[in-house]
């Protein structure tokens, strides 16, 4: 019946379809107040957090301005300076000009990935990576550093990424070079006595580099060198090439160095390099558009079919002809190792004047030619070198491990959940790294070094527990934690150890105090646990 009586209605225009329009209208109607209180109280919400943010933020600066630098000197203390509104994570700040141009987009995207947040701002970071020297441009924060903060270079690094210094230095594996032109008359004398040899100028800003005959070249030009050509380049599939070493600097006194172990940057030049002429450059200069490892027929076959990067596809070519690809790295270290030894005093001199070394670390690259006998060719080392995937995506992944490898070693790269890299507490620190951690020599100390401070005459007792000062202690823990976060870093100063050498057997002749502490350390940790050998 009801039915009938709707049916009825509605199709005659009379009173029950009058009422149930009515009925529809008013639905309506109330759907759309709920619609607009719904927005009106949202609205409110946002207003009131807008409040909220703007209230905390004027405290923050309030903090900023009328807190003293002493006070904020703890992780606790720089957490309570900053306020509970303020940074969640660690700060970066990623320095550079130009930046839209990609060439950081590696170093900030591993930053982001570890938990950091960004600024662009001189004031609170914990990590600082700027592409620029720093301690110039910021030498009032440079010489201010709080503990926790790190900066990604260390003072006087451009002793070792000069150039000119680096060339005419006489070190083993460096091609013989002059300075010019206070050196033009020995360049004469030595081209005279070796005819067969070829020349290229160079300078520290110069980057086209040609063969030039002698009376071709500026000799008179301030500022630059002139440095034997390696005129028997080591060829794969005709194409002369050299290699980038990504090298680590944590520590200048004593002296810790690392390299990145998981690859190197193989760069081919797109000429063939025979039949020779010194008009193309393509044929011997490493130029923007190089020639990549995936396009060397040879290589490509273990790069792009079978997974392996550049430098695993290079060794495994090395060795289908017959030659042993560890001469060529051991080499590379050689010729690392004998920078760093070279440069040690002058790093020392410039840090100096900065109130601890522990705050810096240093990437550089280094680069080498390697001839056809396996020697190996340091050409020069790159302070913060190239790292744009840019012009090859494939270098992508090659960039984005090595940053990251760098900052897990430097302690800063770990994934981070507080607000500070600064430990709250000697418990904190304990769990990290302790004293039993780092003593070495358990058998020599109880026989030999008994007796506490008063054995701590012999040289040999140095390294007991009781004869370590505050300084060596915190040394050892900073060298003992690298190695627990070296992940594809690979020791190259102090040297590997073997693990049955005596310290009679160690070559630590000409070594500082400092160094052979550190070596003599790690023969001792290897001792206990072989993966500190290497």
């Amino acid at each position: 019946m009801s039915l009938d009586v709707v049916v009825m209605g509605t199709a005659s225009g009379g009173g029950v379809g009058m009422g149930v329009a009515g009925v529809a209208i008013s639905w309506r109607q109330m759907q759309f107040m709920v619609v607009v209180a719904l927005v009106l109280v949202f609205g409110a919400f946002l207003s009131a957090l807008n409040i909220y943010e703007l209230h905390n933020l004027t405290r923050q600066h309030w903090i900023r301005e009328h807190m003293q630098v002493d006070d904020v000197g703890s992780g606790n203390a720089v957490a309570e300076a900053r306020g509970q509104g303020h940074y969640d994570k660690p700060v970066a700040w990623v320095r550079g000009s130009s930046k839209g141009s990609g060439y950081l987009t590696h170093v900030t995207n591993t930053f982001m990935r570890l938990g950091y947040e960004l600024t662009e701002e001189d004031d609170g970071w914990e990590v600082l990576w700027s592409h620029n020297y720093p301690f110039r441009e910021l030498k009032t924060s440079m010489i201010s550093l709080k503990p926790h903060q790190r900066v990604n270079h260390f003072p006087g690094s451009g002793f070792i990424t000069n150039k000119v210094n680096l060339a005419v230095s006489g070190l083993p594996n460096i091609p013989r070079a002059f300075r010019m032109p206070a050196e033009k008359s020995d360049l004469l004398e030595y081209a005279k006595k070796n005819p067969e040899l070829m020349f290229v100028q160079k300078s520290n800003n110069h980057r086209g580099i040609q063969i030039e005959h002698l009376d071709a070249l500026d000799l008179g030009e301030e500022g630059t060198f002139v440095q034997e050509f390696v005129h028997n380049p080591l060829l794969v599939d005709g194409h002369k090439f050299d290699i980038g070493v990504y090298t680590i600097l944590t520590s200048i006194q004593p002296l810790r160095v690392y390299v990145f172990d998981g690859d190197v940057l193989f760069r081919f030049c797109p000429e063939k390099y025979h039949p020779f002429d010194a008009k193309i450059k393509d044929k011997y200069v490493v130029g923007d558009d190089y020639l990549p490892t995936w396009k060397v027929p040879s290589l490509a076959q273990f790069y792009v079919s079978f997974g392996f990067g550049m430098k695993g596809s290079f060794d495994a070519w090395l060795r289908l002809q017959d030659k042993d690809p560890s001469v060529v790295w051991e080499a590379v270290n050689e010729a690392i190792r004998n920078v760093f030894y070279d440069k040690e005093a002058a790093l020392i001199q410039a840090a100096s004047h900065y109130p601890s070394t522990g705050n810096f670390f240093e990437m550089m690259r280094f680069d080498f030619v390697i001839d056809d006998t396996l020697k190996v060719h340091l050409m020069e080392a790159n302070m913060s070198p190239n790292l744009s995937s840019a012009h090859f995506k494939q270098n992508r992944l090659l960039y984005e491990q090595v940053v990251y490898n760098l900052l897990s070693l430097v302690g800063v790269g770990r994934a981070v959940h507080s607000k500070s890299l600064a430990p709250s507490s000697t418990d904190e620190e304990e769990m990290q790294v302790s004293d039993k951690d780092v003593v070495v020599f358990p058998d020599h100390c109880h026989t030999s070094c008994q007796g506490g401070k008063s054995a701590c005459k012999k040289v040999e007792c140095q390294l007991c527990l009781p004869c370590l000062d505050k300084q060596q202690l915190e040394q050892l823990k900073r060298a003992y934690l690298e190695h627990q976060r070296r992940g594809e870093c690979r020791r190259v100063l102090p040297p590997a150890i073997k693990p049955d050498q005596a310290h009679s057997s160690l070559n630590m002749q000409g070594l500082t105090p400092e160094n052979t502490f550190m070596t003599e350390w790690f023969r001792g940790k290897c001792l206990l646990d072989k993966t500190f050998c290497l």
